[in-house]
Parts: structure tokens; sequence; C-alpha cells
């Protein structure tokens, strides 16, 4: 029996299922080209050419273009006229500015969430927090992308009760570029903290209702890594590619 592409394979099964085949491999396609740039196998800068991205990833050069303009609306991507795409570029000013919006909205949300959340709010950030402490003590390489979306799910599960689903959407996209440079950085500042006493501390304050002290907690693991950074003489445009 002849081997089927990946292309082959999602086609079918949205076939299978109703969807339309084109949107689930723009989907693919933008899921997978997301994912490298944040992992930063497709590093800051790089040039996306979808004659050679065509091959890598299996897809058709129109499909190619539609995710690279998807990731154009995440700020992944720039957009150069006729010149094409390029990963969008990653420096210490942005990761500053990202910063500071991004304490600006989740600080409150979290204080928000603290006065309004009940018992199954709590008991919800009891069961995040207890599977993010099972893979963070101690966080293997191995086990980082699963950290990274427990991680996620964590800072989530703090401002769930803040009952406000643009704010979710936005700290989302925060997240996702506050991700990325985690990746960039990773191999810099391994050893330099001790994030899951970070998650801990900020755990407690929210469960016990403390919101002040729960949003110090908050604000200092959030501005961590980019203080850490701005300490260091290393610049995030050396790295060409993620630490194993």
């Amino acid at each position: 029996m002849a081997k089927r592409s990946i292309q082959d394979v999602t086609t079918a099964g949205a076939a299978a299922e109703g969807e339309d085949p084109s949107r689930t491999l723009i989907e693919h396609a933008y899921v997978r080209l997301r994912d490298d740039i944040i992992e930063g196998w497709l590093p800051p800068d790089e040039r996306l050419r979808v004659e050679h991205l065509k091959v890598r990833y299996g897809v058709g050069a129109g499909t190619l273009r539609e995710a690279i303009t998807w990731l154009v609306s995440d700020a992944l991507v720039v957009g150069e006229g006729q010149r094409g795409f390029r990963v969008a570029p990653a420096t210490l000013a942005d990761l500053e500015d990202l910063t500071r919006l991004r304490l600006h909205i989740e600080l409150d949300a979290l204080r928000q969430s603290i006065r309004r959340g009940n018992d199954a709010w709590r008991a919800h950030l009891q069961d995040v927090y207890t599977q993010l402490s099972a893979v963070e003590q101690p966080l293997r390489p191995k086990d980082r992308r699963r950290w990274e979306q427990l991680n996620t799910r964590f800072h989530e599960a703090l401002i769930a009760a803040c009952d406000s689903p643009w704010t979710m959407k936005v700290l989302r996209t925060l997240s996702r570029h506050s991700e990325r440079y985690r990746s960039i950085a990773i191999g810099s500042l391994q050893g330099c903290r001790d994030v899951h006493a970070e998650h801990r501390l900020i755990f407690e304050m929210a469960m016990s209702g403390q919101e002040a002290r729960a949003a110090l907690a908050l604000e200092a693991h959030i501005r961590a890594t980019p203080d850490a950074l701005a300490r260091s003489e290393w610049t995030l445009r050396e790295v060409a590619c993620p630490q194993a």
C-alpha cells in the first residue's frame, strides 16, 4: 500500500468530518510554522522562502502563503512589500514593551479573579498547579514543550474568574510571544531562577485570597526573564536556534 503524505492524511480526515480541506491544510501549516518560530527553528529575521518551505512542510505554495498571512496577524511574521516575508525580529526593547503590556493587563485580571473566585475556581487552579509542579521539579529539556502548555494553563487558571473573554484573548497572544523569548533565551538563563518557587508563591497567595501579595509575586515572576536578559551582555539576535 502506498504511503500518504501529511497533506493527503489531513485532507482525507477533513473530508470525512465535513470540513473545508483547504482551510484544514492552512491551519495545519499555520500551527507548524508558528511552533517553529516560537521554538526558534525559524529564527528572528529569517526570510520565509515559500519555495523552500513548501518542501519542508509538505503543502502547496498557496497554502503556505495563507498560513504566513495568519502569522502576520499574530505579529510573528512581518511583510516586506514585494520582497516577501521574514520572521519578526526579537529584541530586548520589544520584550520590554511586551512585558509592560502584559503586566498592565495580567495583574489587574489576577486581582479581579481572586476577588470573584469561588470553590470551582480554586479547585481548577489547584489541579493545574499540581500538574505543572509535576513537570518542573526538576524541569527536563524533554519536558519543556509540555511545561510550556501547563505554564500557559496555570497563568490562565489564575485569571479565569475575572470573567473577561477579551482579556484572555489578548493575554494568550502576549503569552505566545513570551514563550518565543523563553525559547530563544533558554540556554543563557538556565539555573539562575527557581521557577517552581515563583509559581508556588503566586499559587499560595492566590488561594489564600491575598490579592496584593499575589500581584507582587506575579509581577516579579513576569519581570524575571527580561530583567535577567537586560543585566547580561548577551543579545537575543545572537541565537540562531534553540538549545537541545
